[in-house]
């Protein structure tokens, strides 16, 4: 037995946030870009090339989310929830990309060192576009918990990165206009260049255990193998678990055994029962269940212990 594969979430919903870091991509492209022409500083350039990236992502994300709302059809009949992974994956090797040309600027900018001009004025254009993006990553955040979505919460990661991105770019900024030591602003980019290959990496990993079907979090396990103990009684029992989760959408099946005696009916309302209370606890679970007699041992072989609760 088994049910439909649940919606993942409503689309309209997740994209408006999508449309909102496409948003505050734009307003700090265009902010960090002055702040870059005002000083001619290549820590705020790097700033400027980051943002580029979050707008490449957002646009991706906009269309992984309204891909992974899409039904089952007859190609992909367990939906397209894993879409997302391919935005936060892309998302990733973008990010990586604008790395390496942040440390190309730099290191030229290390062989011949320019003074900066402008540097307040600069600051202060940047300071703006930070606080834009800090305020983005909190909504951004917060929604991609509430909405189980990987995208959006790879999105505000980023955005937090590129705040505290656009803090560092600041801090050496100044410190070239208070010590006059034109090499610290291109050693800052460099830095902020090693700081977005980390939090690539963090993407990408996270990325790399979902589509390799990664089982359900453990707070979810725990509540699975709470809601099953109550089943198992000295007639029944519920083994050969698995749970992996698709973006939002978990899939769990298992195994119900049950007297041979019962009849079919008595056997079918026990595992509709089951899946009512595991789509009860886990809302956005698709389940299916398969029916064994107790006493035959081939039921057992494929038992074992539930990798759910190992």
């Amino acid at each position: 037995m088994t049910t439909k594969v649940p919606p993942v979430r409503a689309g309209g919903d997740a994209s408006r946030y999508a449309l909102l870091s496409i948003g505050a991509a734009v307003v700090t492209i265009s902010l960090k870009t002055v702040a870059w022409l005002l000083t001619g500083s290549v820590g705020l350039l790097s700033d400027a090339v980051e943002s580029l990236v979050n707008l490449l992502a957002a646009g991706v994300a906009l269309w992984a989310l309204r891909v992974a709302v899409s039904p089952p059809d007859a190609e992909h009949h367990f939906g397209h929830s894993k879409a997302e992974y391919l935005a936060s994956a892309f998302e990733g090797l973008s990010i990586l990309g604008a790395a390496v040309a942040i440390a190309v600027a730099a290191w030229e900018r290390i062989a011949d060192p320019q003074p900066l001009s402008n540097v307040w004025q600069g600051l202060g254009v940047s300071a703006v576009a930070s606080a834009v993006n800090g305020t983005v990553a909190f909504v951004l955040m917060r929604a991609g918990r509430r909405l189980d979505s990987i995208v959006l919460r790879s999105d505000a990661h980023h955005l937090l990165t590129d705040v505290w991105t656009s803090a560092g770019v600041f801090v050496g900024v100044v410190l070239v206009q208070l010590t006059g030591w034109h090499i610290l602003d291109p050693i800052v980019a460099l830095a902020v260049a090693t700081n977005i290959v980390w939090m690539a990496g963090r993407i990408l990993i996270e990325t790399a255990h979902g589509l390799l079907d990664k089982t359900i979090p453990a707070g979810e396990r725990e509540t699975l193998d709470a809601l099953l103990a109550r089943f198992r009684t000295d007639e029944v029992d519920v083994h050969a678990l698995r749970a992996r989760q698709a973006g939002p959408i978990r899939f769990i099946d298992m195994h119900v055994l049950v007297p041979g005696t019962w009849s079919v009916q008595r056997g079918h309302d026990l595992c509709e029962e089951i899946e009512r209370e595991v789509r009860a606890a886990l809302p956005r679970a698709s389940v299916l269940t398969h029916l064994e007699p107790i006493e035959d041992p081939a039921s057992w072989e494929d038992g074992g212990r539930s990798p759910v609760s190992s």
